[in-house]
């Protein structure tokens, strides 16, 4: 898939500066150090390539303002709940955690005759910073100094849904629940990221593993 890396970090970046947040140029300035633009975002899954991680995170804001759009046409007192700006905010950057997890590596491949053939990909290495998924990104955006409100850093902190918890943790069960209860932009980000995977980036490929 050819992605167009220069487009999408415009677009991506303008987006950010849409916000108006303070610290959001820091941000952007630590994105870049990270390697956030020219990330994948995933090893073997969906946009496993070059810039797949910033055109996942632009996918996921555009089904999320979709998303919360719809929801307020059904719900008006939504608006009074989650604002625009937190909806752009938590979906850009709910999986800043991936920007540093991604080393390029050469894969074997069964090709569709059955033969195998080296196939240039990625391996995931937690090595740099081994603090979690959607706790990881919350904590990289406070340290760049960006001003997040409490349901933006839960609703980042929680997009995984369930399967970002440890059900072994009572703890973890329950502040998940009660996230979801009081902010309805975790719901909203949750939603998006989900849509953004199974239906704006699925391939061929993939419904041919099945």
């Amino acid at each position: 898939m050819e992605i167009d890396l220069k487009q999408n970090r415009e677009e991506f970046d303008s987006l950010l500066r849409s916000t108006e947040r303070e610290g959001i140029e820091d941000v952007i300035s630590d994105l870049e150090n990270l390697g956030f633009y020219e990330a994948p975002a995933s090893a073997g899954h969906h946009l496993n390539t070059a810039g797949g991680l910033v055109l996942h995170s632009l996918n996921t804001c555009k089904a999320a303002l979709a998303v919360y759009e719809s929801m307020k046409a059904l719900e008006p007192t939504l608006a009074n709940e989650v604002k625009r700006e937190s909806v752009i905010l938590a979906s850009l950057l709910h999986d800043v955690c991936k920007s540093d997890i991604y080393e390029r590596t050469v894969k074997r491949r069964k090709t569709r005759i059955g033969t195998w053939e080296d196939s240039e990909g990625y391996k995931i290495t937690y090595k740099k910073f081994p603090m979690g998924h959607g706790e990881k990104s919350v904590i990289l955006l406070l340290c760049s100094g960006l001003d997040l409100y409490d349901d933006e850093m839960l609703a980042i902190r929680w997009h995984m849904g369930a399967f970002g918890l440890n059900m072994s943790s009572y703890e973890d069960e329950r502040c998940y629940d009660t996230s979801r209860k009081l902010y309805p932009l975790v719901s909203i980000i949750q939603v998006a990221d989900s849509l953004a995977a199974s239906i704006l980036e699925r391939k061929g490929e993939d419904l041919d593993e099945l």
